[in-house]
């Protein structure tokens, strides 16, 4: 089979090559899967580059979410057992951990909603609380991560307010949902967060940023605010003071939804099928900017490292659509 190995940590423009390897063979509890679409995540340049907090041996195969084919046809979504990631045509998954991909959906948007749209529930819902009425302000609202979580604070009845970088990001954002969109390269956030609550601030905020982006939102957070730290895209890890969380009454709140995998898998199947639902409504429908066939994996995982690419780029093996 082809699949995307990286021999060397670097830029994954520049350390995945393409090879033909065998298939994998399925362990205990494991299953063989036909990979359908295969979804680019942020990690997966983290991974490339061995900053990832798992450090998988090399040579390794890179690809932490897919909508995948298991060998009596039913199409499924599964996080690929490291080594051997979902940029390939077969992996295995722990067979306990499958989840069905929604009807709704095709391969491409099915890929795609699993780990960001998970992390997105998990941080508004069972970290951050989110209210309907209440103010949540997304930053990246138009990439991966941050359009998921726009779609499910709108589908929550919170007033969003995105930031992204640039005035194409900006129409993006606005088709998703926002009802005020920032561009962080031409207006003051806090101004303008603060101008848009009547001074209150944003009651729940989704950074998976970090860096100047956190650091400009608790200077705008409202009084028992909450602030969902769900990663670092910027490459900057913020320290926060506690002092002004305690003067300022506000949470900070720490998001790594791989955990709940391990600690309540349960909540992940009710995640799903809350998510299956919203999908079947309607209300949520994974951004795909682009479907990439197999031999350009490693330029489009470069676009999503160096911050280029909206929405979600999904890998289809086979070069289909579904």
């Amino acid at each position: 089979m082809q699949a995307w190995r990286v021999h060397r940590n670097g830029e994954p423009g520049e350390v995945m090559e393409l090879e033909e390897t065998d298939r994998p063979t399925p362990g205990d509890g494991q299953v063989l899967l036909k990979v359908r679409a295969a979804n680019i995540n942020f990690p997966d340049a983290l991974l490339c580059r061995g900053q990832y907090q798992v450090r998988p041996p090399l040579p390794f195969t890179p690809g932490v979410e897919i909508c995948g084919e298991t060998e009596d046809g039913r199409r499924v979504l599964a996080t690929p057992a490291l080594p051997q990631g979902g940029f390939a045509e077969y992996v295995v998954a722990e067979e306990a951990a499958l989840l069905p991909a929604p009807d709704t959906l095709d391969d491409a948007e099915a890929a795609a909603l699993h780990i960001g749209y998970q992390t997105g529930w998990f941080g508004l819902h069972r970290r951050a609380h989110l209210q309907a009425g209440e103010t949540l302000l997304v930053h990246a609202a138009a990439g991966g991560v941050g359009s998921a979580a726009v779609q499910l604070g709108k589908a929550a009845g919170a007033t969003v307010i995105g930031v992204v970088g640039g005035p194409d990001k900006a129409a993006i954002a606005r088709e998703l949902g926002c009802d005020l969109v920032i561009d962080r390269r031409s207006e003051d956030i806090v101004a303008a967060v603060k101008e848009a609550t009547g001074g209150r601030g944003a009651d729940v905020v989704y950074d998976p940023v970090g860096g100047d982006a956190y650091a400009k939102s608790v200077k705008c957070i409202a009084f028992e605010g909450r602030v969902v730290v769900v990663g670092f895209a910027s490459g900057t890890i913020p320290a926060p003071g506690l002092n002004h969380a305690l003067v300022k009454n506000y949470s900070i709140a720490g998001l790594h939804w791989g955990l709940y995998n391990t600690k309540d898998p349960a909540a992940v199947r009710a995640c799903h099928d809350e998510l299956t639902k919203l999908a079947a409504q309607g209300v949520i429908k994974p951004l795909i900017s682009e479907r990439v066939p197999m031999a350009d994996a490693a330029r489009a995982v470069q676009r999503v490292a160096d911050g280029t690419s909206t929405g979600r780029i999904v890998v289809l093996p086979s070069g289909g659509t579904r």
